[in-house]
């Protein structure tokens, strides 16, 4: 919903392709700064208590959207100051979240774990763009509020989860600690291999950030076909997380990663060069399914390699990766878009995520074999 507003509001406040890119970066730039720091807090702290403190900063956050909206005074730099506030509790939240959730599942159970907890998720992400188009068109401050009053139930629903697990000793801080998940990283191949690929095929083949000009500029619909194409990579992953949920992978997860990332390429490309929205709907699904897929893998194998007590950390330098490929992604997108085109830029993006899968299946052959059954 917040995503839904934020893209419709500067767009009608600028008409810039590169300021909607300025959307991904300002949420992307706080992770960059401060991935050590939420690596040290998520393993030194309670993880449970540091996603209540972030979400009620982002519902904070998301109140004075609807304040200097209704007021008249919100223009294009406090809306990406605002952003900035919203990414950085989100640096904190998402290496806690995600090292959190190993401690409430037995191991084996992570993946179908993963997925479940996706599909509740997916099911929030379908449900929130259509929502959040229709209460755009009654008004920006109305989603606004809304998505605040969304946050502060997350915070409370949070705050009923019980951790049991026994508390960890916390480790003596050191520079040696304060890199310690960085070091961890580039002495596992396997995980570099993964979290790079990650990287470079989606900031290649991110194109959710022009949505507002194919929703108004090439589809020609309205706030409310912005909606629906928000929605649309999010109900093809709720349909493979439900697959997944009731069928873990174990073996062959490397050769599923590959073809889901050349899906997600293609998928990109059709969508490119569509001009009708029920062929852009179903591309933008295809998509959305491809990159929760490899999104599961890559999870599951992260919390599966890395002990409890650096999680956190292993956990900031990953969300760094993801952050990296969504948010900057966005703002690649936008860059292109402007001295380009919207097409161009969507198409450039699909083939340059073939390119990489080729790049990387000569670079880390451990990719293409690997499994999530056994080490």
């Amino acid at each position: 919903m917040q995503s839904v507003a934020v893209g419709w509001q500067l767009y009608a406040l600028t008409g810039s392709a590169f300021d909607l890119g300025l959307v991904g970066l300002a949420q992307f730039a706080p992770t960059v700064l401060l991935t050590l720091i939420v690596g040290q807090v998520a393993d030194r702290y309670d993880r449970r208590g540091v996603v209540i403190i972030c979400h009620l900063v982002e519902g904070g956050a998301t109140a004075a959207l609807a304040v200097g909206t209704l007021a008249g005074w919100l223009a294009r730099d406090g809306i990406l100051a605002i952003l900035v506030v919203i990414g950085g509790a989100r640096a904190f939240e998402n290496p806690a979240r995600a090292s959190l959730l190993p401690r409430l599942v037995p191991l084996a159970s992570l993946s179908r774990a993963i997925a479940s907890m996706t599909s509740a998720g997916q099911m929030a992400r379908i449900a929130g763009p259509a929502v959040g188009g229709a209460l755009v068109a009654l008004g920006l401050p109305t989603a606004y509020l809304a998505v605040t009053a969304l946050y502060l139930s997350g915070a409370v629903l949070v705050a009923m989860v019980r951790d049991t697990h026994p508390a960890r000793p916390r480790e003596a801080f050191s520079p040696a600690s304060f890199f310690s998940g960085v070091a961890f990283i580039l002495h596992q191949r396997l995980l570099l291999g993964l979290m790079s690929l990650d990287l470079f095929a989606v900031l290649l083949g991110g194109a959710t950030a022009l949505l507002p000009i194919y929703a108004r500029d090439i589809l020609g619909t309205g706030p409310w076909g912005l909606g629906l194409l928000r929605a649309a990579p999010a109900i093809g992953a709720l349909g493979m997380s439900l697959v997944i949920a009731r069928r873990p992978m174990e073996r062959n997860a490397g050769p599923i990663l590959y073809g889901s990332i050349v899906v997600f390429g293609v998928a990109t490309i059709v969508f490119g060069l569509s001009r009708r929205l029920t062929l852009s709907l179903i591309a933008l699904a295809v998509l959305g399914g491809a990159d929760l897929l490899s999104m599961i893998i890559r999870q599951s194998l992260v919390q599966l390699r890395t002990p409890d007590g650096m999680r956190g950390r292993v956990s900031a330098v990953h969300s760094l990766f993801t952050g990296t490929s969504n948010q900057l992604g966005e703002f690649e997108s936008g860059l292109l878009a402007a001295l380009f085109g919207a097409v161009p830029a969507v198409l450039i993006g699909g083939v340059g995520t073939l390119a990489v899968v080729a790049v990387w299946l000569h670079a880390f052959p451990e990719l293409r074999r690997f499994d999530l059954a056994g080490p």
